[in-house]
C-alpha cells in the first residue's frame, strides 16, 4: 500500500542514480532548485513543521525538482498539473530508462505534495492518487549452486573448548539441515516445539515427528502442512534432540522450543538470519546466506531432480502453483540437458537438403 501522507518512504531511500538527473527528458532533467512558491512552502512545511530529517528533506526536493522541470517544460505550474500531465511525466521518466522503482519512489514524493496542496485547499483534486509507476520485473528468487548449498550443509565449526560452542554448533547445523532438506520458511522453523503437545496445535506451533518422518508446521494462510523430513535432515534433529536440553539454563529447562538461544529462549527470527549469515561466512561462501535462499534453494535443487512441478508445490505449501514455476525459470539450461538426456524425440536431427 502506497502511503498518502506527507511522510512518505522517502526517507528509507539512498540518493543514487536512480534519483541522479538525466538529459534524456524534461522529468530526469530537472532544474537546480524549485523555484514555485507552493514547492518552496511545501519545503518548508516538511523541514520545520514536519520536522523530517535532513536526508528526507533532500530527497523531497529532488522529486519537486523533477516536477518543476516538467511542468516548466509542459508549460503549467505544477497546482495546475492533471492527471494526464502527471502519466505523461511517468511515460517520460519510464522512456529514458529510469527504473520503475525510481519512478514509483518519485511519485511518491510527488503524490505527498499534492496532497499538501489538497489539505491547504489549493487543489480540487490529487493528479497523482491513482498514478502508478510501471510494473517492474519480478526478480528470481536466490537460490544457492547446489556444490555451495552442500559446502554450507557439511560446515562444522571448529572444536573449541567450550561446550556451549559446540551445543550452538550442532544447533545452527540442524538449523541449515532443516531449511535446505526442507524447505521451512524462517517463521516455520522457529514456532518448531521439540514434541507435540495440545497446547502447541492451538498456539499453531509445529512439531518434529522422527518415528513418523515428518515436520508438521502452520505456513502462511494458517495453513498445516507436513513435510517429510529423511537423510541428513532427521539425522541432525536426531543428534540434536538428545543435547538440546543440556544448554538451557536451569530455570528454562520446560522450554518446548525445538530451537532455543543460549539463555532459554526460543529463537527469533532476527537471530536465525544472524546465525546463518555468519555461518555462511565462516564456511567460506562469498553469498551472505538468509534463511529464504536455503527455501529456495531447497526448491530449485528439488524441482531440477524430480521436475515434478505440483509435488514441489506441495512441498513449499504454495496457495499457486504459479508461485512454485518461478523456480523453473533459474536453470532453464539445466532442464534443457534433462529433455536432451530423457525424451526419445530430443536427439532427431534435422536433416539437411
Amino acid at each position: 500500500m502506497r502511503p498518502t501522507d506527507d511522510a512518505t518512504p522517502a526517507a528509507s531511500r539512498p540518493v543514487s542514480a536512480s534519483t541522479s538527473p538525466s538529459v534524456s527528458s524534461p522529468v530526469a532533467a530537472p532544474a537546480p532548485a524549485p523555484v514555485d512558491p507552493l514547492v518552496v512552502r511545501y519545503l518548508d512545511h516538511v523541514r520545520y513543521e514536519k520536522r523530517l530529517a535532513d536526508r528526507t528533506t533532500t530527497l523531497y526536493t529532488l522529486d519537486l525538482e523533477k516536477l518543476a522541470a516538467a511542468c516548466a517544460a509542459a508549460g503549467i505550474a505544477p497546482a495546475a498539473a492533471t492527471q494526464a500531465h502527471i502519466r505523461r511525466f511517468v511515460a517520460q521518466m519510464h522512456a529514458s530508462g529510469r527504473s520503475a522503482r525510481g519512478i514509483a519512489l518519485i511519485l511518491s514524493g510527488w503524490r505527498s505534495f499534492y496532497t499538501w496542496l489538497g489539505r491547504e485547499g489549493l487543489i480540487a483534486q490529487n493528479p497523482v492518487q491513482t498514478v502508478r509507476a510501471p510494473k517492474a520485473p519480478k526478480p528470481l528468487p536466490k537460490a544457492l549452486p547446489v556444490d555451495e548449498a552442500m559446502q554450507l550443509a557439511d560446515f562444522s565449526a571448529p572444536a573449541g573448548e567450550d561446550e556451549q560452542d559446540a551445543w550452538l554448533d550442532l544447533r545452527d547445523a540442524t538449523i541449515v539441515e532443516l531449511f535446505y532438506g526442507c524447505g521451512l520458511r524462517v517463521g516455520e522453523l522457529v514456532a518448531l516445539d521439540a514434541t507435540a503437545s495440545a497446547a502447541a496445535q492451538a498456539a499453531g506451533r509445529g512439531w518434529i515427528d522422527l518415528a513418523d518422518g515428518m515436520a508438521h508446521v502452520r505456513g502462511k494462510g494458517r495453513k498445516w502442512r507436513a513435510v517429510p523430513i529423511a537423510g541428513k535432515a532427521a539425522e541432525a534433529v536426531a543428534l540434536w534432540l538428545p543435547v538440546r536440553a543440556s544448554g538451557l539454563p536451569a530455570d528454562a529447562a520446560d522450554q518446548p522450543a525445538l530451537f532455543p538461544g543460549r539463555r532459554g529462549t526460543r529463537l527469533t527470527p532476527q537471530a536465525v538470519w544472524q546465525r546463518l549469515r555468519g555461518r555462511s561466512a565462516a564456511a567460506g561462501l562469498a553469498t551472505p546466506v538468509h534463511p529464504h535462499m536455503l527455501r529456495h534453494s531447497y526448491a530449485s535443487h528439488l524441482l531440477q531432480s524430480s521436475g515434478d512441478l505440483r509435488a514441489v508445490q506441495e512441498l513449499l505449501g504454495h496457495a499457486s502453483i504459479a508461485a512454485t514455476q518461478v523456480y523453473t525459470r533459474l536453470d532453464f539450461q539445466h532442464l534443457a540437458r534433462i529433455y536432451d538426456a530423457a525424451h526419445p524425440r530430443a536427439g532427431v536431427k534435422l536433416s539437411k537438403k
